[in-house]
Formats: C-alpha cells, structure tokens, sequence
C-alpha cells in the first residue's frame, strides 16, 4: 500500500481523536437501523458484519450501480466486463467465476433474485442498501455462501408525491428519472418510478473511430400495498428493464499482463449487447397472534445476447486467423433463463425472549444457452445473432472446426456452434433461533438444507458436435443430470455489556450449487489437458469462523468496529476459456483458504464535517488442485487488500440553502485472475467528487468520478485476455421534489 494512503488513513484516525474536544454533546452519529435478521434492529445490535447505506447516503454518495456501493464496502470488490449481464462479486475470497452462482444472495424488497445476470442494473428510488458477510444461508437461502446483499426500495406513500431528476454527463449522455406515490384508496397505495440512461459512452474505438462502450437503459417499477385492515398486508411489485449496449472489446496482450493499458481498442465488430429483464412478484403477510405468516411468489425473465468480434480483437486484416488461415473470427452468445419461486415464512413476534424464523422454499428455473463463431470475411460488417435453432439455418454450415470448407457468397458462414437447454429445480427449508440468555448474552443458532436437480439436454446440431479421438461422442438429444445437496448449520452467540458495546462470535457453513458446463467441454479438456475443468462443475461448501466487534465512542460521535474471519472452501469455481470450442467454462479448486479482517469507523470531525474508514484484508490460499504448481497460490479474483475513505461536509448558506461537499477514496490492492497466478493487477487508487447546493425541496450536484483519470484494466482472463476499466467522467444532476 502507498505511503499517501497510510498518511490518509493517519489523518482521519488523528483527526478522530482530536474532535472529542470540539463537538458539543448533542451532536451524534445517527443510529442506523437495519434488517440483517428479517426484524428491524439497532446496526449496533446485529452480530454480524455489515455495511449499510440509508437513502441520505445513497444520495450524497450518488450511488447509481452495484459498483458504486461495492466500492465503499471492505472486502468486498466487483468486476464488470465483457458484458453488461457479465459481473463478479469477491467478498472475503469467495469469488463468483464467470457463469457460476453467485457468491452472495442478492434480495430486493425480500424477493431473492434468481439470475445473476440481473444484477448489475442501474439503481434508482432506493431506499437502503445492507452488505452481509459471512454464510447467512439461513435466512436468506441459496447462494448465501459468502454474505447476502439486501436492497428495499421506497414504499408506497400515504400522500401524493413527485420526483425527478435530470442530469448530463460527459459521454455525452443524459439521464432523467421520475417517480410518482400516494394513496389510491384508503386501503390500497402505489408507487412508480422509471428512468432513462443514454450516454454515448467513455471508451474509444480507435478503428471505427467511435466509443466502445455507448449506453442506453430504460427501466421501470410499480408497487402496489394493500393493506385492508391491520393483519393482512399485500405487496405486488413488477418492473422491467431494457438495456442496449455493445460487448466483447477486449484486448490481448502476450504474454500475459493485466497491468498493461497501451493498447487502445480495435475492434471491426462492435457487436451489440441487448438485455432484457421482467420481474413480477407477490409478497403478502399475515400478522397471526403467535408469528407473521409470509408468502413470497416471484418470476423472473431474463434474455440477453452479445456479439462481437472474437480473438484476437484486431481489424479483419490485421487478425491473427487471418495471416495462419486466411479466415478472423467472429461471435454470438445468447442466453434465456426463466424462473419461478415460492416461499413460506414463519417469523415470530419481536418483543419476546425466544424469537424464531422457519419456513420453506423452492424454485424451477429454465435456461437456453447458445454461443457459436462465424467465419468473419473482408468487407462484410457486423455478426448475425443466432438465439435459436432456426436463425442457425440463416447461415450456412461449416463442418466442425474447419476453416477451409467455405461455401462462396455467403457473408457470414457458421463455423462454431453450441447450444445446450439447462433445467433445474431446487428446494430448501431453514430455521433460526435467537434465545436471550441474559439481558447482556444472546445465542442463535440456525439450520438450512438445500436440494438442487439439474439436467442438460445436448441440442446442438450433430455437424457441430466434436469428435474426439479416445472419448464417447455426444449426439443431439443428450441429456445429463446431477443432484446438488448441503446442510448448512451457524451458531452465533452475542454479548453486549452496554448500549455502546457488542462482541460476538460465529461459526457457519455456507453452500452454492454446481452446475453444468457446455456438451463436449469435458471431453476437450482433458484431451487438453486442463486441470479442474469437466463436464459438471460442483458446488463449493465453505465454514468460516468469525470474533467481531462493534462500538459506540466519543458520547455517540465516533463509531469503531472489527472483525476477524477464517474460512475453508472446497469447490471453489474458476473461469477458463477453452480455445478448442470457443466456449466459456467454470472449473473447481478442490480446496481453499481464507482468512483476513475488516476495520470500519465513522466519526463527526465538527458539526457539518464527518470522516469514515474501511479497510480490508483477505489472504487467500489453494491447498489443493490437481496440478500441483498451483499449491499456495492465491485463489483467483481475490484482492489481498482493499479500503476506502470519505470526507463530507455540509454547510447553511442562506435561507433554507445548504453547501455540501464529498471526497471518496478507494485503494484496490493487488488482484489475482485465475489458480495459476500467471498475472496479477498492480494496487489501484481511485477518487470520486461530488459537490452541490441545495433547498428544501430541490438540489444540484455536480460529479467526477475517478478523478485522476486512472488507466487501468478491471479484468484478466487467461491467454492474454484485457478488459479496460471506465476513465474520468463527470457530470451535473438536478432533482426536484413536487
């Protein structure tokens, strides 16, 4: 870590100290409540570790996409790449391969989302944010392994309301936003909100002289509450979202360094990245004398493509096929998933010694998966989308792997192709206690089982299916299946001696599920010779233990915690590029361990001035692979260390007038990409501006984010593989409230 940012951390620390002479009495930290457990509760009180934002937070930080959050959480790091649909969480270790489950669950307004290509979408009308790490598998079910990510947006309000937002940035591109609440009956309240995002993008595409990265998103929700007397309460909420982008503007670079940015993007192929998302779900409640009964009916539709240009992402003429085989390369990916899922909860009055949750949950989920490779001829612009069988008849048909065999006069012929039909359905029941021992200990305990079924039907075509010499052929029709299973225990016990002090410990199990690679990945592997990658992917179980801390300082104006982990994950997943069927592929490590902490603090420096701090650890260990050159590396996208840091000051001007103004720091330490550690990232430091005026019922803010102009790469894939991160860009917002 750089010197300048131990002299940052320093300052806030020193300037910490120094404010308990000068604030008054009466100035505090305000108290954060949060829903960590399925009850509202005291931040201070929850044993387990947590960031959260409130929605005076989200706005002053501006947060506006998953990333923005993510960035200002400790151990916990997101990478965007390739595609819009394509991001990977990292928290404490427990990363996310490209392809895989999640390594957290992610719940918005209790529903748990089901797909995680859903997941990085523009944020908007939130109205908090809450970060769990460690296992909570219990209570908030499948994927859980890692931490869960908890987002409620803003409820339906008893009297009318409007508001919008209109904003400018530097792509150039505009974004506006408006939301609408209030009473339609006595009973019965709704609310809307949609926004716009179009922007022309950031990154240039020095071949066709345009940006690589143009983006367009519109996005919707509606909620209805009916509440018809004080026992019933039902919450219908649906959205939508249409994103248009363009995808796959990598650069290589061999051998390997993910620290080299000279290469300026040079695509022929922009390619295009729509993605479609529809959410509908149903959560209704009944306060029985003895628990709240919950039902949660959720469905969730989800498409996306993306097209481009394929290795080595050069011009048709300068392509590394074109001068071994007369022929660049050309791609097409598409994926369609579809789920239902119901739950039925039990959860007990609050006010009692012994509290308690149970219930059940299960989900079907349907997913089409086609990605192929067209030979890209001179002179002849853009990549046919192939999202079914019948658009496949579209181009003409090239035996497997064969470049020579190219039928004159057809523009884009298809030399590559695979398409797999992948369903599944999986159950789970859970249950958690909380029994006060005394009014200073609390202990928990709570208990979870998943079961999932999976089954992959081969439907590619027989002409594309590989022939491999010493393995079975797979034929058109095929179909696999696998059971995926995990009892998931956690005990936690709690002692908080005052108001202003907790300490607690947990140990727990966390589970996600395998799954299947594409028909004939195995197979090529290990012809290949690829270690950890076959046919079936398995689900990765970890148990971490955790001693933490939390605390109240200065008579509430300073706030301090910390704490401490050890986890030992087996079937931990990575993602391997498998050059032989152009397929992308998730892999295991048969055992891993993490261990690390996180330090967090707060403090109101004077009145109007607040300073905050995070800082992360994570050192990751392989201690088992089948390669054995792999033994002690670090686990892949793993950051060894990550923190953040934020002045904010506030000010009166005149009037109901008011002057603020933020500075975020965020350190990114070095960063491994893949088991075999072939490159990793050089620390990265990044800053982001916000400043602004506002009323009573209007502000407006202007922006920077990443500051200096930081070049850097925000993912490596192995054999060369580079996506550039997002420069500076800026921006003025204006938001009004009716």
């Amino acid at each position: 870590m750089k010197r300048h940012t131990w002299i940052l951390f320093a300052t806030v620390a020193g300037a910490a100290l120094m404010a308990q002479d000068v604030l008054a009495e009466t100035v505090v930290l305000p108290e954060v409540v949060v829903t960590a457990r399925k009850r509202a509760e005291s931040y201070q009180k929850v044993p387990i570790a947590i960031t959260a934002f409130t929605q005076m937070e989200i706005e002053k930080a501006g947060i506006e996409k998953p990333i923005d959050f993510i960035a200002l959480t400790p151990n916990v790091t997101l990478t965007n790449t390739q595609n819009v649909g394509s991001s990977f969480i990292s928290i404490r270790g427990i990363s996310q391969a490209r392809n895989s489950e999640p390594s957290v669950a992610v719940v918005v307004d209790g529903v748990l989302m089901s797909n995680p290509v859903a997941f990085n979408t523009d944020m908007f009308d939130i109205k908090s944010i809450q970060v769990l790490k460690g296992p909570q598998g219990a209570l908030y079910g499948r994927n859980a392994i890692g931490g869960a990510i908890i987002v409620t947006t803003l409820a339906p309000t008893d009297d009318f309301e409007t508001r919008i937002k209109i904003g400018v940035d530097s792509g150039p591109g505009i974004t506006s936003q408006a939301t609408v609440s209030g009473p339609i009956s006595d009973t019965l309240k709704f609310r809307a909100s949609g926004s716009y995002v179009d922007t022309a993008g950031y990154i240039p595409n020095t071949y066709l002289h345009e940006k690589a990265d143009p983006y367009r998103d519109i996005s919707g929700r509606v909620r209805l509450v009916w509440d018809p007397d004080v026992r019933w309460t039902v919450d219908l909420r649906g959205s939508i979202d249409r994103t248009d982008t363009q995808a796959l503007w990598y650069n290589i670079v061999l051998p390997d360094d993910v620290n080299n940015v000279s290469l300026p993007v040079r695509v022929n192929n922009p390619g295009v990245n729509p993605r479609r998302i529809y959410d509908t779900s149903a959560k209704i409640d009944y306060k029985a004398d003895f628990a709240t009964i919950t039902s949660i009916t959720a469905y969730n539709r989800t498409t996306e493509l993306y097209t481009g240009d394929a290795y080595d992402f050069l011009p048709n003429n300068e392509s590394l096929f074109v001068k071994l085989g007369g022929h660049d390369i050309s791609q097409s990916i598409y994926f369609t998933y579809k789920s239902v899922s119901q739950e039925l909860r039990l959860t007990s009055p609050d006010d009692q010694r012994l509290r308690w949750v149970a219930g059940g949950y299960l989900i079907s989920t349907d997913k089409i998966s086609i990605l192929g490779n067209q030979i890209d001829l001179p002179n002849v612009d853009g990549v046919v989308p192939i999202k079914s069988l019948a658009d496949l008849n579209k181009t003409s048909l090239v035996p497997y792997g064969n470049f020579d065999v190219i039928p004159p006069g057809i523009p884009h012929p298809q030399n590559n192709f695979i398409m797999d039909g992948q369903n599944s359905f999986a159950w789970s029941f859970f249950g958690d206690l909380s029994y006060d021992v005394t009014d200073q200990v609390e202990a928990e305990i709570s208990l979870r089982y998943d079961k999932d079924h999976r089954k992959n039907t081969t439907l590619t075509p027989t002409a594309f299916l590989p022939v491999i010499p010493g393995f079975p052929q797979p034929h058109t029709g095929d179909v696999r299946s696998a059971n995926f299973s995990a009892w998931q225990p956690k005990g936690t016990l709690r002692y908080s001696p005052n108001d202003n002090l907790t300490v607690y410990a947990s140990y727990g199990r966390g589970f996600r599920s395998g799954g299947f690679n594409q028909t004939g990945v195995g197979e090529l592997a290990a012809f290949a010779g690829i270690a950890g990658v076959t046919t079936v992917y398995k689900a990765e179980t970890a148990w971490t233990g955790e001693v933490g801390v939390k605390s109240r300082l200065l008579n509430g104006r300073a706030s301090l915690g910390a704490d401490v982990y050890h986890t030992i994950a087996k079937g931990s997943p990575f993602f391997y590029y498998l050059f032989q069927n152009a397929t992308q592929n998730i892999g295991n490590i048969d055992k891993v361990r993490h261990m690390g902490f996180e330090v967090t603090g707060a403090i109101l420096l004077t009145e109007g001035l607040e300073a905050s701090v995070g800082l992360g650890y994570n050192d990751s260990k392989i201690l088992k692979f089948p390669d054995p050159t792999v033994i002690g590396n670090q686990a892949p996208l793993v950051t060894r260390f990550n923190g953040n840091a934020t002045l904010q000051y506030s000010h009166s001007l005149v009037g109901n007038i008011d002057w603020s103004a933020r500075l975020d720091y965020e350190y990114i330490g070095r960063t491994w990409w893949d088991p075999y550690n072939i490159t990793s990232r050089n620390p990265v430091n990044l800053f982001n501006f916000r400043s602004g005026i506002e009323g009573k019922t209007w502000s407006l803010t202007g922006w920077v984010k990443n500051l200096t102009n930081k070049k850097y790469n925000a993912e490596s894939s192995p054999n060369g593989y580079l996506f550039k991160a997002l420069p500076r860009r800026w921006g003025v917002d204006f938001v009004k409230q009716f």
